[in-house]
């Protein structure tokens, strides 16, 4: 009998495989028994076989998990994004077609040893954020069925809540990876747009679609995102993130600075929990040492009312011009009624919201000069589905007050559960940055779930242990480095990282086992770490170079310094910069300060 009540967090699973306790053969056995022992959810379009999926499992296992970052994960995908010789419906039947080929980013994620399960349900072409608008049905909320799971990602978002897969892929235009992340207590990751391909995906705007990460713990979504990330030649919308990321933003919240709409802007729909609980997860964040900032949201909110209001909605309607000119009364009657107004605007009334767009973006543009990163409610309120059906185009548009803003900006964003509310439904906020800040956005995320006592989606399970707490293993063709003085971000050798196509992960400290020196007569300063009996926890970054260029950052580090072991204050242990002993005889120990950026400050005056 397959075990029925194992998480299938990645970390665990990592675990288990090399206990022995677990093999994806058995995962996979009790994945497909504990989606038959919940029937007809309306969680899935099309199941992959049975022999299939066990098939694709012991040739995981035959293979090993050398090379293979996701060995024996199964995941789910959206049924807007192609898996090869199985059916894409994008949930109308009549729409449905078999793809010879894969989407790139599922291509990827099997490469890496996933195992696809199956086709999950969504608001038809994706056109909505209730889960509702579906001729499949409506998958219910896995904490309280009577209330929407939100969309139109949502059977991906429940396959991943009710523990029958490890991750899922969505899709985000208007928010589909984020507001069923915070209905059902998930990790939702919205990548910076052209970070994933979307080569193979059913498009709803193409200008503004990003394929998205349903996950357990933050540190899920990083494994897949390393996986499933990279400029794909053949989509026009991919973007080079080697090419096109700016300078990270702080990785821990403790640094910091973090924008809050104003009172007046915020929006919870009568929802007095989740007020209260918005002001908690501000309030955490206050204790974790971020200075919390005011800022005006208006700029933000005009921009969502484009989305829909203004022609954005011509690019739907173009995406299935086609098929919903031969054949309209194949569509669901609210998705119906929505794309078909796409065919009123025109070209005229596109330039001018363009404009009013460019504007719009340039105010906002102002806001990230004064905060960091952006916090908001994923959503004011969880509605009934009896609600929304009554009411299905008002509490859609609700639903998407703080996120339909997203893509029109070209913002990256995380959705991080915040807590159950008293009425037992799940609480979210959402972490909001400027593209190609996706790295650090999870590193916060990270720590944003677990300076609460989280569980991870609908089972109760709480979050792994350490472990899981630092960062995920590196994905292949990369190496993780832990730099500590000059070449950190904003310092004047950190250009020797970004251009060998170094990638900010995040901030970290060693054991308590170092000392820093101050070396003398050397330009610029740097700093030299060294192991010691008594040492003290010294700040860090991590950084993630390609082989090559790791190959080419070590050629040129200069003596005394060399690249060796270091160990983290989560017990891992990666590649880092360390002194030899002898060139720290007259230097001054700075190991009371605790890093490099505070010395600097404390020499400054």
């Amino acid at each position: 009998m397959s075990d029925l009540s194992a998480s299938l967090d990645l970390a665990t699973l990592r675990r288990d495989y090399r206990a022995g306790k677990r093999d994806p053969v058995s995962v996979a056995e009790a994945v497909l028994d504990r989606i038959e022992a919940r029937g007809d959810d309306k969680v899935w379009i099309h199941r992959v076989p049975r022999a299939e999926v066990l098939a694709r499992a012991k040739a995981v296992a035959a293979a090993g998990p050398d090379g293979k970052p996701l060995y024996g994960v199964p995941f789910a995908i959206k049924d807007n994004i192609d898996l090869a010789g199985h059916p894409t419906t994008a949930a109308c039947p009549d729409f449905a077609y078999v793809p010879k080929d894969s989407a790139t980013v599922v291509a990827k994620l099997i490469a890496a040893g996933a195992i696809p399960i199956g086709k999950t349900n969504l608001d038809q072409f994706a056109t909505g954020l209730v889960g509702t608008r579906s001729p499949y049905g409506a998958p219910a909320n896995s904490f309280d069925p009577a209330y929407v799971s939100g969309g139109s990602s949502s059977g991906s978002a429940i396959a991943v809540a009710a523990g029958l897969v490890s991750f899922s892929l969505g899709t985000d235009t208007a928010g589909s990876g984020r507001v069923p992340a915070a209905f059902n207590n998930l990790i939702g990751l919205k990548p910076s747009c052209g970070l994933l391909s979307t080569s193979g995906v059913v498009p709803a705007c193409r200008s503004l679609d990003c394929v998205s990460i349903f996950a357990l713990t933050a540190e899920d979504a990083s494994a897949v995102l390393d996986v499933a990330q990279g400029f794909d030649a053949a989509d026009p919308f991919s973007r080079d993130a080697v090419v096109l990321a700016p300078a990270p933003i702080p990785g821990d919240i403790a640094s910091c600075r973090v924008g809050v709409p104003r009172a007046a802007d915020l929006a919870f729909f009568g929802n007095d929990e989740g007020q209260r609980m918005f002001g908690e997860a501000v309030g955490l964040m206050r204790q974790l040492g971020a200075r919390v900032i005011e800022i005006d949201f208006k700029p933000f909110l005009e921009t969502a009312r484009l989305l829909y209001e203004g022609p954005w909605v011509a690019e739907r309607y173009a995406a299935i011009r086609d098929f919903i000119e031969r054949q309209p009364d194949s569509l669901y009657p609210v998705t119906r009624q929505i794309i078909g107004g796409g065919d009123k605007p025109r070209a005229a009334d596109a330039f001018a919201a363009y404009y009013r767009l460019k504007a719009l973006r340039r105010t906002a543009e102002a806001v990230w000069s004064d905060v960091d990163v952006i916090v908001t409610p994923t959503a004011g309120r969880c509605y009934t589905i009896a609600d929304v059906l009554a009411e299905p185009v008002k509490l859609n548009s609700n639903l998407g007050y703080y996120t339909n803003f997203m893509n029109l900006l070209d913002l990256s964003a995380i959705a991080v559960p915040a807590g159950i509310q008293r009425d037992g439904l799940p609480f979210g906020v959402t972490l909001v940055a400027p593209a190609f800040q996706d790295r650090s956005l999870l590193s916060l995320g990270r720590q944003l779930h677990r300076a609460q006592r989280p569980t991870m989606g609908a089972l109760g399970l709480p979050l792994p242990a350490a472990e899981a707490d630092g960062a995920v293993a590196d994905p292949p063709g990369a190496v993780s480095v832990a730099v500590f003085g000059a070449h950190m971000s904003g310092l004047p050798l950190n250009h020797e990282l970004t251009d060998l196509g170094g990638r900010f992960v995040r901030k970290d400290r060693t054991a308590p086992r170092y000392r820093l020196f101050a070396l003398p007569n050397v330009t610029p300063a740097k700093p030299g770490l060294v192991r010691a009996e008594t040492g003290r926890a010294i700040d860090l970054e991590i950084w993630r170079l390609p082989v090559k260029g790791f190959g080419m950052f070590v050629a040129g580090i200069p003596g005394p310094l060399s690249i060796g072991k270091v160990e983290l204050a989560s017990g891992e242990r990666v590649a880092g910069f360390l002194c030899e002993n002898y060139a720290t005889d007259g230097a001054t120990d700075i190991s009371a300060l605790g890093g490099w950026r505070r010395y600097l400050e404390t020499a400054r005056g």
